[in-house]
């Protein structure tokens, strides 16, 4: 089978694949199609269509990465998915608490309200200065 990956940006990309019989398998990052709207729309055309999927993703924050993590629970996601644990890309993240992968190599869902983090405002505010220090020209943006 041939697992499509940054070839589908949409749910209409990968209505197009199928037609054509290009896809067997999806690997689906929320960053690459634009957000979760259009995730949970490419997800029902692969519930439709019976298409193998895993999510992924790479240098999302904690934020971001409980979302994936969400979003991989989801029944119809069939094969593993490629979360990280925190402390593979972040010494100190911006959310509590930390993805830590569990004797199974598998990450937990949060059990927390919303998408299950809180959001460590410090460590957010942290990380924008030294962005504002590293690079200069985007103080006018960052204010």
């Amino acid at each position: 089978r041939i697992c499509l990956d940054e070839s589908v940006k949409s749910a209409s990309d990968l209505r197009i694949a199928l037609q054509v019989g290009a896809i067997g398998i999806l690997n689906l990052k929320p960053a690459r199609v634009g957000g979760f709207s259009e995730c949970l729309e490419i997800y029902r055309v692969c519930v439709e269509n019976e298409l193998p999927l895993w999510i992924g993703g790479m240098l999302e924050t904690g934020v971001g990465r409980a979302a994936n993590v969400a979003l991989a629970s989801l029944p119809a996601v069939n094969l593993p998915s490629d979360i990280s644990a925190t402390d593979r890309y972040f010494a100190a993240d911006i959310s509590e608490p930390p993805f830590v992968l569990g004797a199974d190599s598998a990450l937990a869902v949060p059990a927390g309200f919303g998408i299950g983090v809180e959001l460590r405002r410090d460590r957010l505010e942290e990380a924008k200065r030294r962005w504002i220090d590293k690079y200069p020209y985007g103080k006018a943006v960052a204010r």
